[in-house]
């Protein structure tokens, strides 16, 4: 599956304008939200934000810039849940569940050296899981990316837990974030 495909199905779940009273993100439009769109440039009415920013923002910010082009090129579909993740849940958290995932998944670093947890893409990581999937193959591809949905699954719930107010989008964040 390609980025632009990948986006194609972001806005569709999206959805146009939002402004959900229990959404700390305020005035949201093709899942875009007003802050992400004030600090790249856009100042108009978040109604009016363009499909064509929003798309570029996408890519730009939650696919280039975390570097999950990277990841893709050896994991495709672990790379749309990353794309996926970060856009509900921010970068640097998606690629944190990937790290952690790997250091729990490399058997005491029998099978590569545990990764620091820095939240960024690099070299490290992208050879961590190279040698996880020479290792584990496909079938590995499949628990690398169960393990990092369990770990969405137990943010979307702590989330709800601090805040019950979140409990209004819970069921939907399960039901279209994993799986």
């Amino acid at each position: 599956m390609d980025i632009e495909s990948l986006i194609d199905e972001i806005i569709a779940r999206e959805g146009g304008y939002s402004n959900h009273p229990a959404d700390r993100g305020g005035p949201t439009n093709w899942g875009i939200t007003q802050s992400v769109a004030r600090a790249n440039g856009y100042v108009g009415d978040m109604r009016a934000l363009p499909r064509s920013v929003a798309v570029t923002l996408y890519r730009r910010l939650y696919w280039e810039q975390p570097g999950y082009g990277f990841v893709a090129k050896t994991c495709p579909t672990l790379a749309a849940e990353l794309f996926d993740t970060a856009v509900n849940m921010g970068t640097a958290t998606a690629t944190g569940f990937l790290q952690r995932a790997l250091n729990a998944l490399n058997r005491n670093q029998k099978d590569y050296p545990d990764l620091k947890v820095d939240r960024t893409i690099g070299a490290k990581t992208l050879a961590a899981l190279a040698g996880f999937v020479a290792l584990r193959g496909r079938a590995g591809e499949k628990i690398l990316l169960t393990a990092i949905e369990s770990l969405q699954g137990e943010r979307y719930i702590a989330l709800a837990e601090s805040r019950p107010a979140n409990e209004a989008f819970l069921y939907g964040w399960l039901a279209n974030r994993i799986g």
